[in-house]
């Protein structure tokens, strides 16, 4: 089974993340995978590098995330390029790393995946489990953890799905407003539904 773990920001998706990995099973991370494809010598630097020139690199010709990012920030045909060339890279990797899992003899794989919904990549998967939080708590714990204010923390917040709305979308939901040891237990209800054991 291919499952799909989504949330939002500060909503406790890489807690969840670490407890799936402790019932031994493998994560493949679209953040992680993201990182590795722009690696120097990777078909997708090459890309970014054809397309926004070496103004983007370092000196050590790596990419400059900062540089990207103000690039393409102010820019919606440059961002548009910019996912053009991400996405399916970051997708196709994806694939690659779970069927290898699969091929490994794991029965369950998770796909962590921020924007499954808004990316519309449900159809990677065959359950999604969403992290939800209130939008208070959400707040309160992106204030703290990233030492913003609350202007900058509700900014942030809001270029995302709200949380509620991916509610209906979701297979199933853990309610992250809690403990850790809630979180667990809801976890474990879930896992056992699904016929996945420790």
């Amino acid at each position: 089974m291919i499952i799909g773990l989504t949330g939002g920001i500060a909503s406790g998706k890489s807690t969840v993340a670490a407890m799936l990995k402790e019932y031994g099973l493998p994560i493949v991370d679209a953040d992680v995978v993201a990182r590795e494809v722009v690696e120097v010598g990777e078909e997708t630097y090459g890309k970014l590098v054809f397309e926004f020139g070496e103004g983007i690199l370092q000196e050590d010709k790596s990419l400059d995330r900062v540089k990207l990012g103000k690039l393409i920030f102010e820019n919606k045909e440059k961002r548009e390029r910019l996912n053009s060339i991400m996405h399916p890279s970051i997708r196709n990797r994806m694939k690659e790393e779970t069927n290898e899992y699969l091929n490994n003899g794991y029965q369950t794989v998770v796909m962590d995946i921020p924007l499954l919904f808004e990316s519309k990549l449900t159809h990677l998967v065959e359950k999604t489990l969403l992290i939800y939080v209130d939008e208070e708590v959400q707040l309160d714990r992106l204030m703290r953890r990233n030492d913003l204010s609350r202007e900058d923390a509700m900014a942030r917040i809001s270029s995302q799905m709200p949380l509620r709305e991916k509610v209906d979308l979701a297979d199933e939901v853990i309610y992250n407003n809690g403990s850790i040891e809630e979180t667990k237990e809801q976890l474990h209800t879930i896992l056992k539904k699904w016929a996945i054991q420790k």
